[in-house]
């Protein structure tokens, strides 16, 4: 017989499987999906099984309130005082349990840290525990479980970012390819509690202390490993380490061909949820084998292609020329491949935004929604490129279903966050971007945009800790490529913004002599002339050629910076934004009458 009962309607099972995860993650057994003996009567087993429950939690939705099946069953729990229920959709509960606390689950995300989730396993607890205590009280002999007990059965790991063993740096994306989607695989399991990737990238080239890993990120295991990959084969070495005593939980080593690196990857995680005896459930084990590809080739040029946009700055020519090349490739081999159509497309807007390509990447975007539509990545480059289109308001809207569908999303916060700035919503832009800059350690230009969003705000405080944090992330770049004209337009910016006025204009002077072209870097600059050096005539002069050669998919974006308010009374930034118009508008109408014209 088991502690908790569960009561539900069997076309919310999707919903409640979740919730059953975080109930066995406390140590407790749950009854919820039975299987009836031959011969057994169905009531008969409910009935037997509802009065040997510690606690009966009760799942309300629209459907299972018209079910006479969980009304019974709760009515039954609550004459005996063992009633704990939940509901969803704001469901309308019956009248005779109305009375009773009920949790709304609608926020909880499947999250078992979640307020709501606590909440609920707070109120199983003390059932669970009074139940106990009123058997032993009767001198029972069944057996019960301590508190203690139950903690000890709550797990969380921090994968490490794998060690590339192949004699070759070039190699470095599979390496980190392979931990980002064990981490994903993992977090996939409700009863296990993955650190981010983030979190987890920080330790990357590192000597690791396992305690100090332990301590720092508040787990209770660590999964190390190594990966040599060359001549078509792969070796992985894997092993999990319990951070109280620093053993071996579990240790492997696979050697296989290199077009079995899934297969090796399933077999890990999986390994890893029997090493910490945690139950898989059906669901979430079909999510662990479900890929964007079937295709080893494919995936690894999509990896290739991730690492460069993970690496590489906004806006950045060759990157986005390289990344259109291997999702193209990797799509040629998988047309299904929705990740490298999300990531074509992130090229592609890279390239319309430098004005240097005509495809917005919209068709990429919109055919990777279609093979996926779950997939928030998908959502969010298609927010974005309506965004540069000036359809703010479908933008924003397609931004929100990014979010709704991956909170944890890079792409999707980094999104909603350029739009809302560009809105000049700048609180939840801050917001927003915080989330970005959380998830990836690479990204500098979702650092810059806090920078100029606080300082819109008037948060000083906010703008100083983001601009430091800026500088944090620039200066070991620019220790390994001085002339990386991107990294140098954001340090100066931040320099500007920390009162370092004169360093920041050594910088910009050094990479425009290198690169006195770049358009990303240039605007860069002219917003840190604006902003914190108010020096007017240079930003003017820096704009000139920005203006020039402004895209109609930067110009919307451009207009509505708020680092340029300093700007938009003067006559000659007005007459640069009315030219940049004018010659958008004649090439627009120029083009439909080109395209007509006979080869």
């Amino acid at each position: 017989m088991a502690d908790v009962f569960i009561s539900y309607a069997r076309a919310d099972k999707a919903r409640v499987a979740p919730l059953v995860a975080a109930i066995e993650a406390k140590g407790w057994s749950v009854w919820w999906d039975p299987e009836i003996s031959p011969g057994q009567e169905f009531d008969d087993q409910i009935d037997a099984e509802i009065d040997a429950a510690k606690a009966v939690l009760v799942i309300w939705t629209p459907t299972s309130v018209a079910s006479r099946w969980v009304r019974g069953e709760a009515r039954e729990a609550a004459e005996r005082g063992i009633l704990v229920p939940v509901r969803f959709e704001q469901a309308r509960l019956p009248m005779d349990v109305r009375a009773i606390h009920t949790t709304d689950l609608d926020e909880w995300n499947e999250n078992p840290a979640s307020a709501q989730a606590q909440e609920f396993l707070r109120a199983l607890g003390a059932m669970i525990a009074r139940s106990q205590a009123a058997q032993a009280a009767k001198g029972s002999s069944a057996p019960t479980s301590s508190p203690s007990a139950q903690e000890s059965k709550r797990f969380s790991v921090c994968v490490l970012p794998f060690v590339n063993m192949s004699g070759d740096s070039e190699q470095e994306y599979f390496s980190d390819g392979i931990t980002e989607d064990i981490i994903t695989d993992l977090s996939k399991v409700s009863a296990l509690a993955v650190a981010s990737s983030n979190s987890a990238f920080m330790y990357k080239g590192k000597h690791v202390d396992i305690q100090k890993v332990v301590r720092e990120l508040k787990v209770t295991h660590v999964l190390e490993g190594s990966v040599r990959k060359a001549g078509g084969r792969v070796r992985i070495n894997a092993q999990l380490i319990d951070g109280a005593t620093n053993n071996h939980v579990w240790a492997e080593r696979y050697d296989r061909d290199a077009s079995d690196i899934f297969a090796i990857q399933d077999e890990i995680s999986q390994a890893i949820v029997k090493a910490l005896r945690l139950r898989l459930l059906p669901e979430e084990k079909k999510a662990i084998e479900r890929r964007g590809t079937n295709s080893a080739e494919a995936h690894d040029l999509y990896l290739m292609a991730r690492q460069i946009y993970v690496t590489g700055q906004e806006m950045e020519e060759r990157s986005s020329q390289a990344i259109i090349r291997m999702c193209t490739r990797a799509t040629e081999i998988d047309p299904h491949y929705a990740q490298a159509w999300a990531l074509m497309a992130i090229g592609y807007r890279g390239l319309r935004a430098l004005g240097v390509g005509s495809d917005s990447g919209m068709a990429a975007a919109e055919r990777a929604v279609a093979l996926a539509p779950e997939l928030a990545e998908a959502r969010a480059v298609k927010a974005y490129i309506l965004s540069q289109e000036g359809d703010t308001d479908t933008a924003a809207a397609e931004a929100a279903v990014a979010l709704k569908l991956d909170p944890e999303s890079y792409e999707a916060n980094r999104a909603a966050g350029r739009i809302n700035y560009q809105l000049h919503r700048y609180e939840d832009a801050v917001r927003l971007f915080e989330k970005a800059v959380s998830l990836m350690e690479a990204d500098l230009n979702s650092v810059m945009m806090l920078v100029s969003a606080y300082t819109a705000l008037g948060n000083v405080a906010g703008m100083r800790r983001s601009a430091e944090l800026s500088l944090k992330r620039a200066e070991p770049l620019l220790a390994r490529d001085q002339h990386n004209a991107a990294v140098v337009a954001y340090s100066a910016y931040a320099l500007a913004a920390l009162g370092e006025g004169e360093r920041a204009k050594n910088r910009m002077n050094r990479a425009l002599l290198i690169d006195p072209s770049n358009f990303n870097m240039r605007y860069n600059f002219a917003c840190t002339l604006c902003v914190y050096l108010k020096d007017k005539e240079a930003a003017l002069e820096m704009l000139e050629s920005v203006f020039a050669t402004i895209s109609d998919a930067f110009l919307p974006y451009a207009k509505a910076d708020p680092d340029f308010a300093f700007l938009h009374d003067d006559p000659r930034y007005q007459a640069m934004v009315a030219a940049a118009e004018a010659r958008l508008a004649a090439a627009k109408e120029s083009a439909p009458a080109a395209a007509k014209q006979p080869a």
